[in-house]
Formats: structure tokens, C-alpha cells, sequence
């Protein structure tokens, strides 16, 4: 990977849906569409995402990135029909690890969510390795149990 520059920023823009809302219903009946607005896990899997962003132009042919840690607050609301800017900042590159630190702010000037990521750089080849040894344990489990893991 090539060094990201000090204080680089990468930036996604969304508007809140109807869909980004607090919805466990769907996962759990019986546990319910709560809060109408923007989802804790929604805001995680934004900031993963403008994370992402920070890396991309960096990789170097052969490498990929993939999550290793996420934190995030979640300290004011956004309504469905809101614009939320997520913006990552680098805050260390080290070895194949990319440190960066991310705030969520609604329209209105709120800053909706505030956290972290750890992205760690590798071969796509390796992860490529290691993703289809975890099939072939997961259909071996399977087949013993006489499931069929597709």
C-alpha cells in the first residue's frame, strides 16, 4: 500500500430513507419498528464505508482492504428525508493497518455520530485463500449435521 497522506479525508454524502430507520421487526417479529430515525447500525456501516474511501485510492494492484474494528457514538438523531455527511479522516497509517476517525453531521449541523476504524491492508489472494477455507470448514460442518450450507 502506498502512504496515505497526513490528514486525508474522504467524504460520503446520504439521504436518510424510510429504510435507514430503527427496524428490528424484520430481523425479530416481536421486537418491533422503534425510533424513526437514522439506525446505529446504518451510521456503523456508513462509517465503515467512508473509511473505505480513505483507502481506495492508496491500494496498491493485489491488495485489499477489510474491516477490523469499528467504534462509533451515537449522539443525535437524523430524520428520514436528512442529509448525513460522514467524513473519515486518517489518523495513522502503520504497517498494513489504517487508523481513521470518523464523524457523522446532519444538515442541520448536528453531529449525529462520532468513532473509529481499523481497516488492515493484505493480499487479496490471502483473504481470497482465506475465505474458501471457511466455506470448505462450513459445508464440512454442515454435511455432518446433514445440512446443506448453500
Amino acid at each position: 500500500m502506498r502512504a496515505i497522506p497526513a490528514g486525508f479525508e474522504a467524504r460520503f454524502t446520504l439521504t436518510v430513507t424510510d429504510a435507514m430507520t430503527v427496524d428490528f421487526e424484520q430481523d425479530q417479529p416481536g421486537l418491533g419498528r422503534l425510533h424513526p430515525v437514522y439506525a446505529t447500525y446504518w451510521l456503523t456501516r456508513h462509517a465503515e464505508l467512508a473509511s473505505r474511501k480513505i483507502i481506495l485510492p492508496f491500494l496498491e494492484d493485489g491488495e485489499e482492504g477489510i474491516g477490523f474494528e469499528v467504534r462509533i457514538r451515537h449522539v443525535a438523531s437524523a430524520l428520514p428525508g436528512m442529509r448525513v455527511t460522514l467524513t473519515a479522516r486518517l489518523r495513522e497509517q502503520a504497517g498494513n493497518r489504517v487508523y481513521a476517525d470518523v464523524s457523522a453531521v446532519n444538515e442541520l449541523g448536528d453531529v449525529v455520530g462520532e468513532g473509529a476504524t481499523t481497516q488492515v491492508i493484505l493480499p487479496r489472494r490471502a483473504l481470497e485463500t482465506g475465505f474458501e477455507r471457511l466455506r470448505a470448514r462450513w459445508r464440512e460442518a454442515a454435511a455432518s449435521e446433514g445440512k446443506d450450507p448453500s
